[in-house]
């Protein structure tokens, strides 16, 4: 098939230098981050929030701690995908809150919850096991966000390489609340795109019928 979702897989790559002259307009830029705010997510509870960031002085400050990466500072917009702590704790009553979006009678909320709490009993123990739950997520909003872009000619790169704490830091984070997850630029590529090399279709997937 040969179709614009396909077209857009074929286009995205890594992008590694951008084109800092060019710059995303704020209405490519929402779709982008609705694709990651429409994201599934574990039991709904959305357990992340995205920092855009387009000030170019914090930028630079970021780039030493993010492996002085080149596409730190040359994208248009750089997002820091932050993973919830505090949010998706029982007892911080935002657990409810989202459950009852649902508009369900008392004795389902109750239900939901009493699942929620045993079912994620050792994750939600402590906050390093909960940013291990939430940390993971973020990456389904990630890979749509990049996703979105390409289907709408905008380039990427999703970044690990990164200092965690001293990133937090900077960005002066509660990490009680919040911990940085993942880090993703998005622009316009300066140079022609690097031939995407990808393992054989048949050496990656397995049917068990």
């Amino acid at each position: 098939m040969n179709d614009d979702f396909t077209k857009a897989m074929h286009f995205r790559h890594a992008c590694k230098i951008f084109d800092e002259t060019k710059k995303i307009n704020d209405e490519k830029m929402r779709y982008i981050l609705e694709a990651g705010r429409k994201s599934p997510s574990s039991f709904g509870m959305e357990g992340w929030k995205f920092l855009v960031i387009t000030n170019e002085a914090l930028k630079e400050q970021l780039r030493p701690v993010c492996w002085n990466q080149v596409q730190v500072t040359s994208c248009s917009h750089l997002v820091i995908i932050l993973a919830a702590i505090e949010n998706v704790k029982v007892e911080s009553g935002e657990v409810e809150k989202r459950f009852k979006r649902r508009n369900m009678p008392q004795e389902s909320l109750d239900l939901y919850m009493d699942i929620y709490a045993k079912h994620l009993e050792k994750t939600l123990s402590n906050d390093e096991n909960i940013y291990h739950w939430t940390s993971k997520q973020t990456y389904i909003a990630l890979a749509n966000m990049m996703t979105a872009a390409a289907y709408i000619g905008i380039d990427s790169c999703p970044m690990e390489g990164f200092e965690k704490e001293m990133v937090e830091e900077i960005l002066e984070l509660d990490t009680s609340k919040w911990q940085v997850s993942v880090i993703v630029s998005f622009g316009y590529r300066l140079n022609a795109q690097s031939e995407q090399l990808r393992l054989p279709f048949e050496q990656v997937i397995e049917y068990i019928t």
